[in-house]
């Protein structure tokens, strides 16, 4: 585990280096390239046009979005560029159509591919995702939804001060990257909003995720399969579902999810805590080396999951066992309040036992008394004050 940890700390200082300094860079405003601040005007093309000189350019440059209000559709910022050292700084708010068909069958609203030190700073993205969630929740055949921000296949970027509202589906996506830190962003959207994560992680390594406010209708901050080096730190979750590892093992081969660091959280009436999700079907995948630190909770329903028999459908997964092996998980310092008895449950998978399960200084109650725990096939160790008392 300390390992994964000096891992964590000098990923984030590697970040760092790569985050250009505005002074001397060449600017491109998109006001130049046709853009209306109106919040009606098409504004597409006029960042496409901005972006493909900042990508062009031979040294570091900005991508400059003056105060006010614009409206975009679907857009794709892609690479390679000439330069590492891009920075998007968004000064005013990006529009979304209200009407959902029209980006509702994008994959995303906004995304950059195949980029290299770029920086995103600042700026309010309105998804306008209030009438898909309507859609969705009346039952009708409705589109999927876009992803507001997607990173993809890309390295050493860095997303600071953005506040990511009411995003049709997913908030933030990471996915196929090395090296990206989130700093400092705000995920807002209606406690029932479905699938809206606020930030997804998978097939990416030395991802950071610090000092952020995320509330919304579905995970806080979902981890994907092939997540390597992942650190959260000084997170607030709430409402939502809380900090999950998971959905894992729909496929049978897939990538495992190892040295992950979570501490310092806060989860405020959400729905579950720290969580631990697989599929009830065979896999080889696997999650191992995941610390659970200082984690506050209040009024969660469930602070502290492992479920090993996650089957929506009832369907591909019918009295079958999760092939995923989970070992190695640490909870420390977890303290607060259930809105449930059973504060702690571990429901692991008989074809392959959790192990390596520690519980360290975990105090829960529930109505002012001690909560309950729950295990089926976990093995692990208790110490410390723990309350409830352990049931491994």
């Amino acid at each position: 585990m300390a390992n994964a940890r000096s891992t964590c700390f000098l990923l984030a200082s590697l970040v760092i280096v790569f985050t250009p300094c505005l002074a001397g860079a060449a600017q491109y405003n998109v006001l130049n390239y046709g853009a209306k601040p109106d919040g009606r005007t098409d504004s597409t093309k006029a960042f496409l046009a901005a972006w493909t000189q900042a990508c062009g350019s031979s040294s570091r440059s900005t991508l400059y979005v003056p105060p006010g209000r614009y409206f975009l559709l679907n857009v794709q910022f892609n690479g390679p560029c000439k330069n590492n050292a891009i920075v998007v700084r968004i000064d005013g708010s990006l529009l979304a159509p209200t009407d959902y068909r029209v980006i509702g069958n994008a994959a995303s609203w906004i995304s950059f591919k195949n980029v290299d030190g770029v920086t995103v700073s600042g700026g309010i993205l309105d998804g306008h995702g209030s009438g898909l969630w309507d859609c969705k929740q009346s039952g009708n055949n409705c589109p999927s939804g876009a992803t507001t921000l997607s990173v993809s296949n890309s390295q050493n970027i860095v997303i600071s001060g953005l506040h990511s509202l009411n995003s049709q589906m997913f908030h933030i996506v990471v996915n196929g990257c090395h090296n990206v830190r989130i700093q400092g962003v705000k995920i807002t959207a209606s406690g029932n909003s479905p699938n809206t994560d606020g930030i997804h992680v998978q097939l990416s390594s030395g991802v950071i995720i610090l000092n952020s406010k995320i509330g919304t209708g579905d995970d806080c901050v979902s981890v994907g399969a092939g997540t390597t080096n992942l650190w959260i730190e000084n997170v607030v979750c709430g409402p939502g579902h809380g900090i999950s590892i998971g959905s894992l093992g729909k496929d049978l081969v897939e990538p495992g999810v190892q040295n992950v660091t979570v501490k310092t959280v806060t989860f405020i009436g959400t729905q579950n805590g720290l969580r631990i999700k697989t599929w009830g079907r065979p896999s080889n995948g696997f999650v191992r080396n995941v610390l659970f630190q200082h984690a506050v909770m209040t009024n969660v329903q469930n602070p502290i999951v492992i479920d090993q028999n996650y089957c929506p459908d009832n369907k591909n997964c019918p009295g079958q066992s999760s092939g995923v092996k989970i070992s190695g998980v640490t909870y420390q310092d977890i303290h607060g309040t259930s809105a449930t008895q059973v504060a702690v449950e571990f429901d692991c998978s008989k074809r392959s036992p959790c192990t390596g399960i520690k519980m360290e200084n975990v105090r829960l109650t529930y109505m002012n008394q001690p909560a309950g725990a729950s295990c089926n096939n976990a093995d692990g160790t208790a110490s410390g004050f723990i309350q409830p008392s352990s049931c491994l």
